[in-house]
């Protein structure tokens, strides 16, 4: 305790969900940890904290970071405004599937038109017979 007598700070719900979206983001640009953490001039375990959300990222590291991923440090945060910031929860929900940022950066490779769409519909039955067969 400082002579305040304020607590010590500690990690929170909105520290968790930050760290989730430095995953996603990182692993959608192909960034590892470690190269984060060099880039950012913190050590891979330090990135592993941010990540798992049992450390702060301050202020100036967080811009840092969002410089580097290409976002805006907005990115990092929920902005509780209606369907748009459920649908943002919503894609880095899905991100944190294993294996979505690999389907997603391969699909955006595809070129041609049809074959994204027949590719979507393959995954799409898919889809449907795993519900079928959980039903």
């Amino acid at each position: 305790m400082d002579t305040l007598g304020a607590k010590p700070k500690r990690a929170t719900e909105q520290d968790r969900l930050v760290g989730e979206r430095i995953v996603a983001l990182r692993k959608a640009r192909g960034l590892s940890q470690a190269a984060l953490g060099a880039a950012v001039g913190v050590t891979f375990q330090q990135v592993q904290k941010y990540e798992r959300g049992t450390n702060r990222v301050g202020a100036g590291r967080l811009q840092e970071i969002a410089r580097l991923l290409e976002v805006p440090v907005s990115a990092f945060f929920d902005e509780g405004n209606g369907a748009a910031g459920d649908m943002q929860a919503d894609v880095f929900g899905f991100l944190r599937i294993h294996g979505a940022i690999d389907l997603l950066r391969a699909f955006a490779t595809i070129e041609d038109d049809q074959l994204r769409r027949e590719v979507l519909a393959i995954v799409r039955s898919a889809s449907r017979l795993g519900r079928e067969e959980r039903s």
